[in-house]
């Protein structure tokens, strides 16, 4: 390991949990940067907001949404 790396490693394990995790995100949402890729989250997203402000679509709570997928998987 080149020993500037080896400063920097030993700096961000210095940091608090949480800022650590922060820089953790950082740098993993850096190496999944595909801007088409980005381009249709961004169009999907406004799809389905504007689905639930419609009304077309309506919201589902988070653990009932989990419930109804966990019945569909295979015991």
């Amino acid at each position: 390991m080149n020993t500037n790396l080896e400063v920097l490693e030993a700096e961000v394990l210095r940091l608090a949990p949480v800022d650590r995790s922060h820089l953790l995100e950082r740098l993993i949402a850096s190496l999944d940067s595909d801007p088409e890729v980005e381009a249709a989250w961004e169009r999907e997203a406004d799809r389905r907001e504007a689905g639930l402000e419609s009304g077309l679509v309506a919201a589902v709570p988070g653990q009932a949404a989990i419930a109804r997928l966990r019945a569909r998987l295979p015991r």
